[in-house]
């Protein structure tokens, strides 16, 4: 089956071709600048292209698959060209010593507010925790190739040729403050992404460029390269002096030296670039033009994939609102990694999405009635039949539906209708080893792209209320007796107490489980 893709550039479906058939497909993900946790609308985006990558991987392609984490570089205004505002690093810093100072951070965190580093390393390994735990595949990859999950702060000297070289070759100059631009009249496809028209960004230059660097620049779309700053939180040596480079240029630092053919015909070109909605301008716009610009190549990324926004429960997530909700917020409600990680990625990833509670606890039991079904399977228990199984026949339309644009609710939809055929209850059930290892193959093809059968289980946060679990097994343990004695209503009065305390509990044929229940 051939892939067919929206790239945001064309505006249109294509056929996924890459540009070496002999070789990985190159991806590049705008991952986290790690100045906080990451909210679930960043986890939509990084999720849906966890989804792309294994749906290449389901097709047979091998993949490599980069996503950096930003340590450096963004300010307070990101939607200002020559980046505006204020270092998010200092800010995380004061954020941090608030906490300290207020007593609300764990009594095992120690990180120095003061030390950007250390900020971005508590941040970068809380996200990596997060990412784990939802199944992203490129933190597998870096277990053993941390190449993958490259920091811009390591990538300094190769920002510093690319800029050298886009002075060169005339696309880039120092401003009448010092710092270095790009000219965007320099290059004859800034805009085309964004659909966004020099004339337009002219019009439009209060809103978008500080006052103060008006003037310093050609042209007010000019974007930052490098900033010379010795006052800078963090900051490196350069030609143009002390400072810190502009946050587009590091990705396509990144992207072109982990990922782009160095000569050939498609030198300076990746297979895939993916990203949030609100990457495309001016982020990834900046990128395109400042990569092609360096290396001539005519496009810098084949293919362009971006997620739409979140909402959660129809609003946009806020703080003031009490809606805005980090993984770990999610995982302390009682809610499952692989509940959480279906919810965000089964909206198409081109229409926005609105998160709720109810669709996380649908998605809950939805996996419970796969993991039932997986875990009669591997007891060779199986719906009786001749030929092929329903899960078998289910996968060839699984896997168009993804073709389909990564139409993963149709693909969940013929999964429901193969489970629901495939279910070997009472009369229906019969045990045959062979039948059921047809079947339970083809489910777990299914789950390499949805990633969710070995995520259905609660996670304990660190620093939980370890008296509260110690409760709950106690009278599990309790029930489990008063069932072992036939006492059948100790031992429903006991499930009662539990639910009551917000646990709902799942015997199995391994013994007794738990979660809280989504609130």
């Amino acid at each position: 089956m051939t892939l067919r893709l929206h790239d945001t550039l064309e505006r249109r479906l294509v056929d996924f071709v890459p540009l070496d058939p002999e070789g990985p497909v190159t991806f590049y993900t705008c991952g986290p600048t790690v100045y906080d946790y990451a909210h679930i609308g960043n986890f939509r985006s990084f999720l849906n292209a966890d989804v792309l990558r294994r749906t290449l991987e389901l097709l047979g392609f091998e993949v490599r698959h980069v996503m950096n984490i930003t340590d450096v570089g963004h300010m307070t205004d990101d939607a200002v060209a020559d980046g505006g505002g204020e270092d998010k690093m200092a800010v995380a810093g004061r954020r941090l010593l608030e906490s300290k100072k207020a007593g609300t951070l764990p009594g095992d965190v120690e990180v120095d507010p003061g030390d950007p580093y250390a900020i971005a390393d508590f941040y970068a390994a809380a996200f990596i925790e997060d990412a784990r735990t939802l199944g992203l595949k490129v933190v597998e990859d870096a277990a053993t190739d941390p190449s993958v999950m490259p920091r811009p702060t390591r990538w300094v000297a190769e920002m510093i040729a690319l800029v050298e070289r886009l002075v060169e070759r005339g696309h880039a100059y120092v401003g009448g403050d010092g710092a270095v631009y790009f000219s965007v009249t320099s290059f004859a496809g800034y805009g085309r992404l964004s659909g966004n028209t020099l004339d337009a960004l002219r019009e439009g230059e209060g809103g978008r460029v500080s006052e103060a660097n008006q003037a310093a620049k050609r042209h007010p779309a000019d974007f930052l390269l490098w900033k010379p700053d010795e006052s800078h939180l963090m900051r490196w040596p350069s030609p143009w002096g002390e400072g810190y480079p502009g946050w587009h240029l590091e990705c396509s630092a990144m992207a072109l030296g982990l990922l782009a053919p160095q000569d050939g015909p498609h030198s300076g070109t990746i297979d895939l670039h993916s990203g949030g909605e609100d990457n495309i301008f001016p982020h990834h716009e900046c990128e395109i033009a400042q990569s092609c610009a360096a290396t001539g190549a005519d496009r810098f990324a084949r293919h362009w994939f971006h997620t739409r926004h979140l909402v959660v429960e129809g609003e946009k997530m806020s703080k003031s609102k009490g809606n805005f909700f980090t993984v770990r917020d999610i995982l302390a409600k009682g809610a499952t990694p692989a509940a959480l990680r279906l919810e965000l990625v089964r909206t198409h990833y081109r229409t926005n999405a609105n998160f709720t509670l109810q669709g996380l606890r649908d998605c809950g039991r939805m996996i419970d009635r796969w993991c039932r079904l997986r875990d009669a399977l591997r007891a060779g228990r199986v719906v009786a039949g001749d030929g092929p199984g329903p899960l078998e026949r289910a996968l060839p339309e699984f896997t168009a539906a993804l073709c389909d644009d990564l139409n993963l609710a149709r693909a969940i939809g013929v999964l429901n209708e193969a489970v629901n055929a495939g279910r070997a209850d009472g009369d229906a059930g019969v045990d045959d080893a062979v039948r059921a290892t047809a079947e339970l193959a083809a489910l777990e093809r299914m789950d390499l792209v949805l990633g969710v059968l070995d995520r259905n289980e609660v996670v304990e946060a660190d620093g939980g209320d370890d008296d509260f679990a110690a409760t709950v097994e106690a009278r599990i343990t309790a029930r489990a007796e008063a069932k072992a004695n036939k006492d059948w209503p100790a031992a429903d009065a006991i499930r009662d107490e539990l639910a009551a305390m917000g646990v709902a509990i799942k015997d199995g044929p391994d013994g007794t489980t738990w979660s809280r229940v989504v609130e």
